[in-house]
């Protein structure tokens, strides 16, 4: 079974509980305009690699993530374009050490394409970019409908998840689209962490070196303040959910 694989980090600490190997893989859907990583777009280019390969490279720290209770985080790009090799990576990485692994996904996906690799799957950490559908496209080339979809069939599953909404001054900071996403999100009976995060510009020089114009030159990064806000608002819509 073979993957293309983009990048990797062997230390990560925000892509799930815990210490965690990050494999980030090659292709996305989406063209977000915020992305920090749009040289993953392509689903031609990165490096072909076995899955033998990759649990090679995971095997030498395998005590920072036993340790930390961490484990495995298959990240992008998307990966459930390549859901048969991360379903056998997980599955491997199961079978070896009992590694927890943990999915970072935009939920663009059809469910029947995803079934065997929920199977292996301990955590999905969805990115919900925005809740209404016209402006969801807007801003990632794409509508949102086929992701609601995934979220409620990973509901309808128990799968557990965290949901992950970037905080973007002027484009998902709408009051009520805020409340509209906790009342999506308070609609799911999976949900164990809501994380509201940032907005940064860190992936700009990748724009540059890839000859792109970046869409968001002047949005700037929210404050504290606006963060706590859209927290709040986000949790009064579960609330009424």
């Amino acid at each position: 079974m073979k993957g293309r694989i983009h990048s990797l980090d062997t230390f990560g600490t925000v892509d799930g509980p815990g210490i965690r190997f990050v494999l980030f893989m090659q292709g996305c859907a989406l063209q977000c305009a915020f992305c920090h990583n749009p040289d993953t777009w392509e689903t031609a280019t990165g490096r072909v690699a076995e899955v033998a390969s990759v649990l090679d490279e995971i095997e030498p720290f395998l005590p920072y993530y036993r340790s930390s209770n961490g484990g495995l985080t298959v990240t992008g790009g998307e990966p459930t374009l390549q859901a048969p090799f991360v379903a056998a990576l997980f599955r491997e990485a199961k079978k070896r050490w009992n590694l927890h692994t943990a999915l970072d996904s935009s939920g663009f996906c059809e469910p029947e394409h995803a079934g065997e690799l929920m199977d292996v799957t301990d955590l999905v950490l969805l990115d919900l970019k925005h809740i209404r559908s016209d402006k969801h496209q807007a801003l990632t080339s794409q509508p949102n409908e086929r992701i609601l979809r995934f979220a409620r069939w990973l509901s309808d599953r128990g799968q557990p998840v965290w949901i992950r909404h970037v905080l973007i001054p002027g484009i998902t900071d709408d009051a009520a689209d805020l409340l509209e996403l906790g009342r999506f999100i308070g609609s799911l009976g999976n949900v164990h962490k809501v994380e509201v995060l940032p907005y940064h510009r860190m992936g700009v020089y990748k724009w540059e070196q890839l000859g792109k114009a970046y869409p968001l030159e002047h949005v700037p990064t929210p404050s504290d303040r606006e963060l706590e806000r859209a927290k709040r608002l986000i949790e009064q819509g579960r609330e009424q959910a």
